[in-house]
């Protein structure tokens, strides 16, 4: 099967002759490379009843590679499930025209924190509104920056609890199918991250046009304006089940799965891909194995950069506190919260408890691995 590790390898020069990489886009680039690499080091398991080899080399760990996400994410739904409520839950997305990906390229960290702060806002404004829900909601953030065939296209997904805690600390339901306008919801996010946009101190480059000179930034703002912008609300999840699946797949997910990697050869890549203006229908799409990498490589988030958050009454600060509350409120069971064990979520993952032999089952032994 070809990985995102095997086109790196094959053609990082050739991608590196034609593009210049920031420090934290070479960092991630050199992890995923030699991720389960000799150059990485390992270490062998030997069964001593029947002789059995499992060879392993150490990963990476980069938040970016595709083959080091699966234990972070299941730990991460594992915590998230204790604190899930018996009520619907929403789906909401929040993105931006695409004449304003060139200031995100250029402003990356700038950029995400707006539109974090922005789609925040919109939701708690509207949630707190008389009009809506009158009450005090929360979400979780997800950032995403690309689109299935790997070009940028930011925007942030976010899952609502259909209710809030009122001011007198009761607990209000939205309506069964229909949480916040969506109409409503774009244009007073687009009038927020506009208005915010147009204070912010920005430097980038078009070409040779430095767009920093407020007339070339206004025209960028006057396109924005002229667009309708898109704010997506789903209907409700059916239950919790369908919510933690939604986890699953959203969170620690990258740019592109080793999955959807059909080939790599004779300088092309071939991948899948669902076209959403098709029907989702999935199809396959064949790239220069340079271009292919330029696309990845506009994903590498600034160092640091929290790319999921929570807020309201998910946020982190007093949360389970506050959460217990939410329970009593909707009726939802108490439970201990367990930290996530390492070793049942791994025997989940794998079909089986680490250390022992996939042959015949009984304890292996350690072994350094001479490369």
């Amino acid at each position: 099967m070809c990985e995102l590790k095997d086109i790196f390898i094959a053609y990082g020069d050739d991608y590196q002759a034609q593009y210049s990489m920031s420090n934290i886009q070479h960092k991630a680039f050199s992890a995923i490379s030699a991720c389960r690499t000799e150059i990485l080091g390992g270490h062998r398991l030997v069964c001593p009843e029947c002789g059995t080899i499992e060879q392993s080399y150490n990963s990476c760990k980069n938040r970016h590679c595709p083959k080091c996400q699966a234990y972070k994410k299941e730990a991460w739904i594992e915590r998230q499930s204790q604190d899930l409520l018996n009520i619907r839950y929403f789906h909401v997305v929040f993105t931006v025209p695409e004449c304003l990906n060139i200031v995100f390229l250029h402003n990356p960290e700038e950029m995400y924190r707006l539109l974090f702060q922005v789609s925040a806002e919109t939701l708690s404004e509207l949630c707190a509104d008389k009009k809506y829900l009158k009450a005090k909601s929360g979400h979780t953030a997800v950032l995403h920056t690309w689109g299935q065939s790997l070009q940028f296209h930011p925007h942030i997904h976010c899952i609502v609890p259909g209710g809030g805690i009122t001011k007198d600390g009761k607990w209000r339901h939205s309506r069964k199918n229909f949480f916040l306008p969506v109409k409503v919801m774009s244009k007073l996010f687009k009038g927020k991250f506009l208005s915010l946009l147009k204070t912010m101190s920005l430097e980038f480059y078009n070409d040779a046009v430095h767009l920093s000179d407020r007339q070339h930034f206004q025209a960028l703002l006057n396109e924005a304006y002229s667009k309708d912008w898109v704010v997506y609300c789903k209907k409700p999840f059916k239950n919790s089940a369908s919510v933690i699946s939604y986890l699953g797949r959203y969170t620690h997910r990258v740019a592109i799965s080793n999955a959807r990697i059909l080939s790599a050869d004779d300088g092309k890549v071939t991948f899948k891909w669902r076209d959403y203006r098709d029907g989702s229908k999935q199809k396959t799409m064949v790239l220069d194995a340079v271009e292919f990498i330029r696309r990845f490589m506009l994903h590498i988030l600034p160092t640091g950069f929290m790319k999921i958050r929570h807020y309201g009454i998910l946020a982190n600060r007093d949360r389970h506190a506050r959460m217990d509350y939410c329970k009593r409120l909707t009726n939802t069971p108490l439970c201990e919260r367990i930290k996530p064990d390492a070793l049942t979520i791994v025997t989940q993952m794998i079909g089986r408890v680490p250390g022992t032999c996939p042959a015949c089952g009984n304890t292996m032994v350690f072994m350094p691995l001479v490369c």
